[in-house]
Parts: structure tokens; C-alpha cells; sequence
């Protein structure tokens, strides 16, 4: 016999999808079917189930081979690693609870480690911007039942985040938006022919890296004044009617990426893409949101918010938070030998870090706590592994409009197999035992 479960939150992208079907076992040890997810959504739940998965620690040996080792020896491996370092670096926490990540941060403050999640290589550039001057913003909630007109700069939400436009942007009917798609105009400002672009009423391929002028652009677009002949590779007409378009909806929403995060300007563009939201403002109501991408990245940044005052770089090795990007951050640290252990939980920073920092990684002692095997895992020297969060073990995340929500528990984990914050609770109290607090 089987039971669905109901309701169920996907943990894989910001989206956080809270409709999804899942098929288990009476006893609930097996996850059989996945049904309203993502081709994406769908495998991280069905992944669990994986018959190779690696479900004790394991320590690397001298020779590169692996040493199956008791969740006793990874606690006690992990703290004195962490208490004997002088600088510690403590990265990720995208891919976890809360609940996890405030444990996490009570351990960096114990032993002074640098706190530093992926923000730190999407979207650390849109929380500045924030800080500089604020945000116009929303939930997606609101978007759904209110939005006619729909801006994606910088993103590709098909791929990235494959629902997001049937659940929320595009294409549901809501209170106000009751034809759907046909009721939205929908603009794409990317430098491809992306699949999201091909469904653009108007897809706007900007020159690669020019987003600040064309988002200038079109704040001198609003009001009227004259433009070149061209900005940014798109005539002066695209730029009047793209502005004519958004001024004439009800709710105007931008959604934006990395294309714009990571690209010249970085945080300067997103200080212009709030200003242009902000202008918008005079004539119809706009919002702006990131497509936060890992699961619970916003999460993280909202519990170190909570206890720091900042969402991501925290140095707190002097001990009190410091913040500078740039200084603090991830990469920076690591390419200038300045901490001398990395703990990784919740992320991989082996597949998305450059060589000369992932190499710093693996000259260094480190930790991996990871349910899967990663190209991190390869060059840790602990690689602990633990139940999947949002799958076989619950907690609060946030979505990427800074919406809390609980997730729920499927499935059980393979026996004897411990959580993220089981895991963290038994280190930080063995971190106490060594410091003799």
C-alpha cells in the first residue's frame, strides 16, 4: 500500500513550490512518485532514493582512497578543525533550514569563522544595492493575482526556474489578471534568444554588459526626453514603446538575474534597476524582485540579518560582525590565503568557484557536510553526508520574495543517518567542551 502526501514545499529553487504530490511507501521509508514538480524538482526528491547513495562519513586517506568513519569522529574531526583554526571560513547554508543555519552561525561566532553563503557569487551584489537604496518590493503572491506587465532582465526562469512563469508570472489567472497570459505583456532583456525570450512580446537583446545604459535609458524613456539613435544595441523606438508598455499596466514587475548581478556594473545596475522601478512608480504601481536561485539562500541572509545585521561576508574572527565585500567575501579570502580551514555545508562551491580558489580548498582542512557526492565532496577531507532537507526532514525557508515558509518531511532517512542541525548541535557543544565554556 502507498499514502500521498499532500502540500508538499519543493526544496529545490527559490520558488519554493508548495503543490507538490508525493507518492510514499505506508511504512514511509520509500519515496515512489513525484507529481506537479519540476523535471529538476522531481529528481532532488527522487535522488534520495538513489541505491548508491553514500550514507555514513568518510575521511580521505593519504593515497586519495576513501575511510568510512562514525559521525562521532566527523564531530570530533569538525570541531578541532574549526577551534584550532585561526581563521575559519564557514560557507554555503543555501541548501538547509534555518533552524540549521542559526545553529551554524552560533558556531562561527564560538570559534570566529568568516560567514559567507552563495550570495556571495549571484546575488551579494543585489543586497548591496538594498542597502544603498532600498526596495520597491512584493510578494509573488501578489504578482500572480495583480501583475499585467512582466519584466525578466538578466534571467532565464525556464530553465533556472522552471515554474515560476505557470505559478506566478506569466501564465496563472489570478483575482485582477483573470486571462492569464493573454492579459500580461511579457518583455525579456538578455543579450540571447533564450526559451523565455521566444515567449517575450518583446525580447530586447542588449549588447553583453551595457545593462546600466539601457536601464538609464529607459528612466530618460519615461519622461520623453530625447534619446541616441541607439543605447546598449537597441534602437531608440524599442526603448520609448518598452517604456509606453510598462507605464500602461495596472502592476508592472522586474524580475532580474544574474545577467545583471554578475555583469559589468554589478551593483551599480541594480541601483539603476530600482531607480527605474522607483520612476515607474509616478505613473502606475511597479515592484522589482532577484530570482534568488538556491532553495533557502534567502534564508540565510535573513537569519544573519536577525543576528548580525548582515546577509552575507560576515567576518566575525575579531569577534563582532564585520562586513565588506570584497574583503570578507568567499573567493577574496580564499585567493589571499587568508583563512586556514573551510567548512562547507548546503552548497558546492567546487563546480562554481574558480580553480584557484577551489585548489585553497583542498590544501586546506575541510569539512563537506552533503547528502550528495559533489565536486566539492572531491576535494574535502571530511565528507559527511546528511538527510536531505525539505525531504527527509523539515524546517522554515525563505522564498525569494522574503515569504517564510515550513517545508515537510516525505520520507525517512536511511537509518542512523543524522540531520544538518544534529549534525551542527553535537559540534557546537564539542566546540564548547574544547574551549571550556
Amino acid at each position: 500500500m502507498t499514502r500521498t502526501v499532500t502540500d508538499v514545499i519543493c526544496p529545490f529553487c527559490g520558488t519554493l513550490c508548495d503543490d507538490l504530490e508525493v507518492v510514499v511507501s505506508d511504512d514511509g521509508k520509500d519515496l515512489l512518485e513525484v507529481y506537479n514538480a519540476c523535471a529538476i524538482g522531481a529528481e532532488k526528491f527522487l535522488h534520495s532514493q538513489a541505491k548508491d547513495r553514500i550514507t555514513r562519513p568518510r575521511m580521505r586517506q593519504e593515497d586519495g582512497s576513501w575511510k568510512e568513519i562514525s559521525y562521532d569522529e566527523a564531530i570530533e574531526y569538525t570541531a578541532r578543525m574549526l577551534t584550532e583554526a585561526k581563521k575559519p571560513l564557514m560557507y554555503g547554508w543555501s541548501s538547509t533550514n534555518c533552524e540549521a543555519q542559526a545553529v551554524g552561525s552560533e558556531i562561527g561566532e564560538a570559534v570566529g569563522a568568516v560567514m559567507d553563503n552563495t550570495a556571495t557569487v549571484c546575488h551579494g551584489t543585489s543586497l548591496i544595492a538594498v542597502q544603498d537604496i532600498g526596495i520597491p518590493s512584493c510578494t509573488l503572491g501578489e504578482i500572480k493575482n495583480r501583475a499585467d506587465r512582466i519584466l525578466f532582465w538578466g534571467c532565464n526562469p525556464a530553465h533556472a526556474h522552471p515554474r515560476h512563469m505557470s505559478r506566478y508570472s506569466i501564465f496563472p489567472r489570478g483575482f485582477f489578471t483573470g486571462k492569464g497570459h493573454a492579459g500580461r505583456k511579457m518583455i525579456v532583456v538578455d543579450p540571447r534568444p533564450t526559451d523565455t525570450a521566444s515567449l517575450a512580446d518583446i525580447h530586447l537583446q542588449i549588447e553583453q554588459g551595457h545593462d546600466y545604459e539601457l536601464l538609464d535609458a529607459l528612466r530618460v524613456a519615461f519622461k520623453g526626453e530625447q534619446l541616441p539613435d541607439v543605447v546598449a544595441g537597441i534602437p531608440k523606438e524599442k526603448i520609448y514603446e518598452v517604456a509606453d508598455m510598462l507605464k500602461s499596466g495596472r502592476f508592472a514587475i522586474i524580475f532580474f538575474g544574474m545577467g545583471v548581478t554578475q555583469s559589468l556594473g554589478k551593483n551599480h545596475n541594480i541601483d539603476e534597476a530600482i531607480a527605474v522601478t522607483r520612476d515607474l512608480n509616478e505613473y502606475t504601481k511597479a515592484a522589482i524582485m532577484p530570482m534568488r536561485g538556491h532553495y533557502n539562500v534567502t534564508g540565510s541572509g535573513q537569519v544573519w540579518g536577525w543576528l548580525f545585521g548582515f546577509p552575507y561576508a560576515v567576518d566575525l574572527s575579531r569577534g563582532f560582525a564585520r562586513y565588506n565585500p570584497g574583503e570578507t567575501t568567499s573567493n577574496d579570502l580564499l585567493r589571499r590565503d587568508e583563512v586556514d580551514a573551510v567548512f562547507v555545508l548546503g552548497s558546492d562551491p567546487g563546480a562554481h568557484f574558480p580553480f584557484s580558489s577551489v585548489k585553497k580548498i583542498y590544501n586546506r582542512p575541510s569539512v563537506v557536510i552533503d547528502p550528495h557526492e559533489t565536486p566539492t565532496t572531491e576535494v574535502c577531507k571530511v565528507h559527511v553526508p546528511v538527510a536531505f532537507v525539505g525531504v527527509e526532514v523539515g524546517g522554515c525557508a525563505y522564498r525569494m520574495d522574503n515569504v517564510p515558509i515550513e517545508t515537510r518531511k516525505v520520507v525517512e532517512p536511511p537509518e542512523g543517518m543524522m540531520t544538518d542541525e544534529e549534525f551542527l548541535k553535537r559540534v557546537l557543544g564539542r566546540v564548547k567542551e574544547i574551549q571550556g565554556v
